[in-house]
């Protein structure tokens, strides 16, 4: 039995397999390019088995450790996806590492392999040992650059990260001793017969909620477990900085809609309360990642101090989630098709900024005065993206927005969709002051900022999406919709 349901990892021992061969592979290749068909060609493999399962009726394997439903395919696919991009990206940037080009390909595959499995996770030992798999990876990826701030930015992130690991583990110790068993399933109809009488009758429940909020709270840099995300993101390589904005994060809201809907969600008591959490954090990390982001003149700690302001945004879905009654399958959707519009969204600036620092040699805003005419092509990428970020039309930003605060209208949280268009019109001032300087100021040099093929693909499609997803979004609607329907089965 055990030995059949082997086929349902398939995707994630391919990615393993080609993260083994892409070692080996560096040793003897002499053309590093073979290593990124190697790269891409494992994940388009891994990526047509993830598509077999999307049809498969929704099971639990290896006794209910991990789960196969579209759920888990959805962010499959997402990750395997972002993945790629970041491959592509990576080649106006490998050349400062290029003697170990093979380890951060491999390194890159390993994390999104270990995401791939947080994803489906079913089980708590099942959740820990994934969530490790993909942050020891981010860990290295971190300092790849081997200098200064990027050892630093390295150091902080394995600190901090185990920090959270202890917390998350401790609220994991916390729910085990309550219910007596690590399966999500069986933890929730264990806390489905506590004492209605809220949470303060039930003080442990109540600790190993908050535990595990702010354990999953440091992979998304929610407030107030932001505190790595501004010097990581400055001292990484470019493309791990847009690695962790997005796939990180994705992984982050997977694992907490997963096991706040299941276990949390089985009472409408809970739910009301876990709601309540993460509305409270949503209008503080918002409102926190968005004035701080004012006052930044580096465009990576800009983008880093916006993404925690766009886990904010997010947790509007999360906190609507708690607070609707049934686990509403739309409210659901519609954080899967905000984390879609998000990740191409702030991949595609990512790239835009990678190629530009790469030709100026500097992060600083003020940098990029005169992009616009010194590399109009990229100047426009970065300008639709952060317009997207805004909420503007016609970009998946708006649709998304709409989509996530509608739900947070209708189940009674009409403040926290207030603080949150507020904390947009706030955003608009920083994002637009970095098109203001590219396509207002005067150029230092009238150099133009060339790319590579694979970047300049790369950004195409993100910027294509960002479009499709503003436009005609309804086929990535129902996919979300799709996905959410048999969550927690």
């Amino acid at each position: 039995m055990l030995l059949n349901e082997i086929r349902f990892l398939a995707p994630e021992i391919v990615l393993l397999a080609i993260a083994l061969i892409l070692v080996l592979a560096d040793l003897f290749v002499r053309r590093k390019v073979l290593l990124v068909v190697i790269s891409l060609f494992g994940l388009v493999v891994a990526a047509g088995l993830s598509v077999m399962l999307w049809g498969k009726a929704p099971a639990s394997i290896f006794y209910q450790v991990l789960w196969v439903d579209p759920f888990a395919v959805f962010f499959k696919l997402l990750f395997l996806s972002i993945a790629g991009l970041v491959v592509l990206f990576s080649q106006d940037y490998v050349s400062k590492f290029e003697r170990f080009q093979g380890e951060y390909y491999a390194l890159v595959l390993i994390a999104a392999a270990g995401m791939m499995l947080l994803a489906a996770a079913a089980d708590l030992i099942a959740i820990y040992v994934a969530l490790e798999l993909s942050s020891i990876s981010l860990y290295a990826l971190v300092a790849f650059l081997k200098d200064e701030k990027s050892s630093e930015a390295g150091l902080k992130y394995l600190l901090l990260g185990g920090v959270a690991s202890a917390v998350l583990l401790y609220g994991m110790a916390l729910v085990f001793g309550l219910s007596g068993t690590t399966k999500l399933a069986a933890i929730a109809q264990s806390a489905g017969v506590l004492s209605t009488g809220g949470l303060a009758q039930n003080p442990a429940l109540l600790i190993g909620m908050v535990l595990l909020a702010a354990g999953f709270g440091f992979k998304i840099a929610s407030f107030p477990f932001h505190m790595w995300v501004p010097d990581v993101y400055e001292g990484a390589p470019t493309p791990i900085t847009a690695f962790l904005s997005v796939a990180s994060k994705a992984a982050g809201f997977a694992i907490i809609l997963r096991v706040f809907s299941v276990v949390f969600g089985s009472t409408a008591w809970l739910g009301a309360n876990w709601g309540l959490l993460f509305a409270v954090l949503s209008a503080l990390t918002m409102t926190i990642g968005n004035i701080i982001a004012l006052l930044q003149t580096n465009i990576k700690r800009l983008l880093g101090y916006s993404s925690i302001a766009q886990a904010g945004y997010l947790m509007v879905g999360l906190a609507t989630v708690g607070v609707a009654t049934g686990g509403d399958k739309v409210v659901q959707s519609g954080l899967l098709f905000f984390l879609m519009s998000y990740t191409v969204t702030n991949l595609g600036a990512f790239g835009a900024v990678i190629a530009i620092s790469n030709k100026v040699g500097s992060d600083q805003i003020d940098d990029y005065t005169g992009m616009g005419r010194r590399a109009p092509v990229l100047a426009l990428a970065l300008t639709l993206c952060l317009v997207s970020l805004i909420g503007l039309p016609p970009t998946a930003g708006l649709i998304a927005k709409i989509y996530i605060f509608n739900g947070a209208v209708q189940h009674g949280l009409l403040w926290l969709v207030v603080v949150a268009v507020i904390n947009s019109c706030i955003s608009a001032y920083y994002y637009l002051k970095v098109v203001r300087v590219m396509w207002l100021g005067a150029p230092a040099s009238s150099e133009s900022v060339p790319s590579s093929w694979a970047l300049r693909a790369a950004l195409l499609l993100c910027c294509l999406f960002v479009l499709l997803l503003g436009i005609v979004p309804g086929s990535f609607v129902r996919l979300a919709e799709l996905a959410a329907r048999t969550l927690g089965f």
